[in-house]
């Protein structure tokens, strides 16, 4: 399939071009399990001359200190007030219900005890403290006698009367130097199955989180920028505003391409470098097809055909995301070429 026949597309401006903030993820963006990604600290350093530069982690295990902390040791400036986390969400929502001064029991780490201690409220461990509410986020700690004391707490009342329940976030894995590991989406769905009902999720996907952000930093106007799409590119998309895809951590090529409406990021990115890189616009051919760049996907109905597969991999997977996407087609329904999605990031 020739590189040449047909002009490149447009260069448009860097994802990072004309934005007032960047979100980064922390996980599979910044580091994997405790040390850096190639590339990523002095990415972040480049953008945050030129920009404020908030993390955010649906991470409840440390306290904002502590990630700052890391960060720091990784290289980045980092101060605590930069860094957003789930428990802070979840604080904010649990406010809105229950006053300072009540008891909460706690299912997770110092991530959730210390932002509830600076709020004012009083922390348990056991359901006999007739706690006020159940705040439950992850921290590797946490097992089978934790999440039977949040069971015990949320069983309904004689009266149907039932608990409030906040938990961190619904992120089913964490990446970690190992692998993938269960994460807090799994722990609350035990606490789920043995009490019927589900918690008010204060992490991404929810808006909860960014809303925190958006106030702390004084603008909406921010870009996103994650690994995972249920979680970063979902909530960017809840909250509003434009988000990019790396390809450093969890979600690859396969789930790309795959991706429903409502988990689409605005950007495709190999590395951060490319935050501040102009990017190849997308075009739409006369007979249906999309280009990024020279290479260029189309669809016959059903199959998904390779037209040009361009300059670069990462254009033909832009170009095949675009086609695919733009079809409205569901992906368990398509046939779709093994070179689209071919994961060459890894």
């Amino acid at each position: 399939m020739s590189l040449f026949g047909r002009r490149r597309t447009p260069m448009g401006p860097a994802p990072i071009e004309g934005r007032d903030l960047l979100l980064a993820d922390l996980d599979g963006v910044v580091y994997r399990g405790p040390g850096a990604i190639p590339g990523a600290v002095a990415e972040l350093n480049r953008a945050a001359e030129r920009m404020p530069l908030g993390y955010i982690t649906n991470n409840a295990s440390r306290t904002d200190h502590a990630v700052a902390a890391h960060l720091r040791d990784l290289g980045l400036n980092a101060q605590p007030n930069e860094v957003v986390t789930s428990p802070q969400a979840a604080v904010t929502l649990l406010r809105e219900t229950i006053a300072p001064g009540a008891t909460i029991l706690v299912i997770g780490g110092e991530g959730l005890t210390d932002e509830l201690t600076k709020a004012g409220y009083i922390v348990t461990r056991s359901a006999d403290d007739n706690p006020a509410a159940v705040l439950q986020g992850f921290a590797p700690e946490v097992g089978w006698t934790e999440l039977a004391e949040a069971a015990f707490a949320l069983a309904e009342g004689p009266n149907g009367e039932q608990l409030p329940w906040i938990a961190t976030n619904t992120d089913w894995t964490i990446p970690v130097a190992r692998g993938l590991a269960p994460g807090n989406g799994t722990l609350v769905s035990a606490v789920h199955t043995a009490v019927a009902r589900l918690p008010v999720f204060a992490g991404k996907p929810e808006t909860p989180i960014f809303e925190t952000a958006f106030s702390r930093f004084g603008t909406r106007n921010a870009l996103m920028v994650g690994d995972r799409l249920d979680t970063d590119m979902k909530g960017a998309r809840a909250a509003g505003i434009p988000s990019v895809h790396v390809l450093t951590g969890v979600d690859r090529p396969k789930q790309l391409v795959a991706a429903s409406r409502d988990m689409h990021p605005d950007f495709i990115v190999a590395s951060l470098a490319e935050l501040h890189e102009p990017y190849p616009s997308t075009v739409q051919l006369k007979d249906g097809s999309m280009q990024v760049g020279t290479a260029r996907v189309g669809m016959d109905g059903h199959i998904v055909r390779i037209d040009a597969e361009g300059d670069s991999q990462i254009n033909l997977l832009r170009a095949g995301c675009a086609a695919i996407w733009n079809s409205g087609l569901a992906i368990y329904g398509l046939k779709v070429p093994e070179a689209l999605y071919a994961d060459h990031w890894r």
